[in-house]
């Protein structure tokens, strides 16, 4: 029974929720194969996108989420709200919530965002990402990328390379990860680590790349936030790819079965170079059908739907 209103943090959500709503997404991931890709099961239902950071993979796909389950889509946010005239986001979702809409989707640049709009509307409410602290849902669509990859999570060695210190993934994967009975190991220069990298959980932390690298059966990795730095964490993109990029030179020392994963937007030549971002072991692309199936899920979950009919 998934028992929520909100999905403000992965913390919300216990093991066995996660496994809800991976279970529901396999099942809508045959939805989304079919020529007609649309179910009535929420029809009626209003969803307000309300995105004040921009967005092209979560803002999508949930967008896609809410038309494929028959629901009414209300998008407010950026250059097109009253946010741009000095309207505060509690003024903003009154506003809204005073069109009778059934749930929130919000993506804000300030931690706690999503909490915030929750506390003044009866809707239910869905963290798109707030600022350097979570991103749920990116979580869950790669939990599922890896379950439909690898089959189960124990056992399983993930490594997340990169900027740790300004990643909202990691605020959510790394626990999601834990959870679901994942070995999880950061692997960054200590400029691009939180303060206390052990609040995140990690079984593990190191700067050695090319060590930690043969160990893993899942490589993720981060883009470098250049529009989050503060000072210069490193002397150059340049060295910064040296000694942490994902290249094809280093996928000789990969796991043959191992898989690529990173949240996107890709910078190319940084983080990965192009060879390993579309080679056979990257699931980048698989990741975005996933946003679909996993988003489907749990506005499907949140808004009641489970209760009042099945996936047909």
């Amino acid at each position: 029974m998934f028992n929520h209103k909100h999905l403000l943090s992965i913390d919300d959500l216990s093991r066995e929720d996660i496994e809800i709503v991976l279970n529901q997404a396999q099942m809508f991931e045959e939805v989304n194969e079919r020529p007609i890709k649309k179910l009535p099961t929420l029809r009626g239902k209003t969803v307000c996108n309300l995105f004040l950071e921009p967005s092209t993979r979560t803002r999508g796909s949930f967008e896609l989420a809410e038309k494929r389950l028959s629901c009414d889509s209300l998008n407010a946010g950026g250059s097109a709200s009253s946010t741009v005239k000095g309207e505060s986001l509690v003024d903003t979702v009154k506003t809204l919530d005073s069109m009778k809409v059934d749930m929130f989707i919000v993506r804000h640049k300030c931690a706690g965002s999503p909490y915030l709009v929750s506390q003044h509307t009866n809707a239910s409410v869905i963290d798109a990402g707030d600022g350097k602290h979570q991103h749920p849902t990116q979580a869950l669509l790669d939990l599922y990328t890896i379950w439909k990859n690898k089959g189960s999570f124990e056992g399983l060695n993930v490594g997340i390379v990169g900027d740790i210190a300004h990643s909202r993934v990691c605020g959510s994967l790394v626990p999601a990860l834990k959870k679901m009975g994942a070995t999880v190991t950061l692997i960054a220069p200590a400029t691009l680590l939180p303060a206390r990298p052990d609040v995140l959980g990690a079984d593990k932390t190191t700067p050695y790349f090319d060590e930690a690298l043969p160990q893993l059966d899942v490589v993720y990795m981060l883009r470098i936030q250049m529009e989050r730095l503060e000072g210069a964490p490193f002397p150059s993109l340049r060295e910064y790819h040296l000694l942490y990029g994902l290249t094809e030179e280093r996928s000789s020392h990969m796991k043959s079965d191992a898989i690529i994963c990173h949240p996107g937007p890709i910078n190319r030549g940084v983080e990965l170079d192009s060879y390993m971002a579309d080679c056979s072991q990257s699931v980048i692309v698989d990741q975005v059908f996933s946003g679909v199936c996993v988003r489907m899920a749990l506005i499907y979950l949140l808004l009641g739907g489970a209760s009042d009919e099945t996936v047909r």
